[in-house]
């Protein structure tokens, strides 16, 4: 939660202890190490950010896809390459785009996983952001929000990428934010 609240420095140091006291081997290390990335990225530091994922694509790497992926404090494999764009797109890093649209490409070549492959489009905004190409971006958020499948624990994500559009004042802007408000979720308490 802190990550996503935006004390990033609480977020690196928390994940750095989690990693020190985790079980070696285990989903929780995995998981840590993955935050880790997050938090680096968040903090603009693209050298640690890809050194950190480097560390995760190995301890993921020595796993197995566990019994039941969909177990929130199980770590899949699979996700390595998601959680890979998603923390390249915060770090502003121009590889994020080319991961984004591989994950959005094996996600669909799977036929499953709508909500990953909204996330991966939401990805591959931010990166296309990054990359000064706020009409792009608009178009890969707009397939994203319009999908219906961002969930409210994840909308803010999504409203990342529309401020970000927004900012830049292309006439999409205007496009994109109705179509966020056509389709934002309800959001509890």
């Amino acid at each position: 939660a802190v990550l996503t609240t935006g004390d990033y420095r609480q977020a690196l140091e928390l994940s750095q202890h989690a990693q020190e006291i985790a079980p070696a081997g285990g989903s929780a290390i995995v998981q840590a190490t993955a935050q880790e990335g997050r938090a680096w990225a968040r903090l603009g530091d693209q050298a640690h950010t890809r050194r950190t994922l480097d560390r995760v694509e190995r301890l993921a790497g020595q796993r197995s896809a566990p019994d039941h992926p969909e177990h929130h404090y199980q770590y899949d494999p699979a996700k390595a390459h998601a959680y890979a764009a998603t923390t390249l797109a915060w770090a502003g890093d121009p590889a994020a785009e080319a991961v984004a649209r591989d994950v959005i490409a094996e996600l669909e070549a799977e036929g499953a996983r709508p909500r990953r492959v909204a996330s991966a489009e939401l990805d591959l905004g931010l990166a296309l952001l990054a990359d000064s190409r706020p009409d792009e971006a608009a178009a890969a958020a707009t397939r994203a929000i319009s999908s219906g499948r961002i969930v409210p624990s994840n909308w803010w994500r999504a409203a990342e990428v529309v401020g970000g559009v927004q900012r830049t004042g292309i006439a999409e802007a205007r496009d994109l934010r109705e179509v966020a408000e056509v389709h934002r979720p309800e959001l509890t308490a």
